[in-house]
């Protein structure tokens, strides 16, 4: 691959900031795995209902540039888009010259990297991570949007969405283009398998905790079952506001020592926790494909999910179980059957699995040949 050291603007719809500190912080590892190779400027705009006045945030973080423009409100729908369209302009000033632009979440910033390819002759790509396109959810896709939609995916060099399974679904709703899925990131160095010393089976639920989307209520009409086959367990509920599941445990007679919540923790403790769990249960109503899967299995921690979405297009049979959405008793059957140490040597094909697929220099690499082909770059 030819060496050429690129400049990439991040021109991102979903990106972490002060006033949403966790929105696509998926995509934020995407930056930063690009940063191995190339400069980036990630840049966002966000309406922040505590300003009185636009500010513009310019900093640093993990090898990545990032220019945050927080917007006082506005009533007007029309004015608001105007003046987000000049913020993103602004912030595009202000990154300097830069050689192609890497959109993330196509709608609505996609409207602005057509405006760069067609006025300053910029091509760019797309990393999608929206389930908002999976199955019920693209019907809620309004008529408008879907039309720009289309014309932003056929003036991009390439859509990458995260799973082959999202790839079609867009297509089926039809969002033409040059389709090349790449995965998530999973930072290998930090997610690494430890030898455990604990004795009690330790489970682990992390997410949103949104339980249309995650079937929380799922998982503990199973850990209240799961009490008469192994009495003796640990499971960790993490997620934003985890206490409101506090009323639901107790009325499931669930024994307070097997369960412990946390509310959402900083990414930088994740590690920690899927290295002392045995198993990672997620229970979705639908997916993509979800960085915590990818993230246990960077730490040997084996993984029972439902079958949704692109989580099978990167699941070894031996890393766990794929059931069926809001299949309670397989979910039981699979944690009785799972309830056993993975062998280190599992640990080790696991993580070597994570490295070879979600590493940030794999990722780098894949994103990198997708630059050097848009730009018509000879490659060594």
């Amino acid at each position: 691959m030819t060496k050429k050291k690129l400049h990439i603007l991040f021109l991102n719809s979903w990106y972490p900031s002060k006033v949403l500190p966790n929105n696509g912080d998926f995509i934020q590892r995407h930056a930063e795995a690009v940063a191995r190779n190339h400069q980036v400027t990630a840049v966002h705009a966000i309406t922040d209902h505590e300003n009185k006045d636009n500010e513009i945030d310019d900093f640093y973080l993990n090898g990545v540039r990032t220019l945050i423009f927080y917007l006082k409100p506005s009533k007007l729908t029309i004015t608001k888009q105007i003046i987000f369209f000049k913020a993103y302009k602004k912030l595009i000033y202000l990154s300097g010259k830069f050689d192609m632009v890497h959109v993330n979440r196509l709608f609505p910033v996609g409207i602005v990297a057509v405006w760069l390819k067609i006025f300053k002759s910029k091509p760019f790509i797309i990393s999608e991570h929206f389930t908002g396109y999976l199955n019920e959810g693209a019907n809620k896709i309004s008529k408008t949007e879907l039309l720009i939609s289309k014309i932003i995916t056929n003036q991009a060099s390439f859509v990458c969405p995260v799973s082959d399974n999202l790839a079609n679904n867009m297509l089926k709703i039809g969002l033409a283009g040059n389709y090349y899925s790449i995965p998530n990131v999973v930072d290998i160095e930090m997610f690494i398998p430890i030898k455990k010393d604990n004795k009690t089976l330790t489970l682990i639920h992390l997410s949103s905790l949104l339980d249309s989307h995650k079937n929380v209520t799922g998982i503990l009409n199973v850990i209240s079952k799961l009490q008469n086959h192994i009495p003796n367990f640990l499971f960790y509920l993490i997620g934003e506001n985890s206490n409101k599941y506090k009323e639901l445990i107790i009325s499931l007679k669930i024994n307070p020592k097997i369960i412990k919540l946390f509310d959402q923790i900083p990414h930088h403790q994740v590690p920690e926790y899927l290295q002392k769990s045995d198993i990672l249960i997620l229970f979705s109503n639908y997916e993509n494909l979800p960085c915590v899967i990818l993230e246990a299995f960077a730490c040997g921690t084996k993984v029972i999910s439902t079958d949704v979405g692109g989580i099978n297009e990167f699941f070894p049979d031996s890393f766990g179980d794929l059931i069926p959405i809001k299949d309670e008793k397989k979910l039981l059957n699979s944690l009785i059957k799972l309830n056993k140490k993975s062998e280190n040597l599992l640990k080790k094909e696991m993580h070597q699995y994570a490295s070879d697929n979600f590493s940030k220099k794999k990722i780098s690499n894949e994103f990198s040949n997708l630059y050097y082909k848009s730009l018509n770059l000879n490659q060594e």
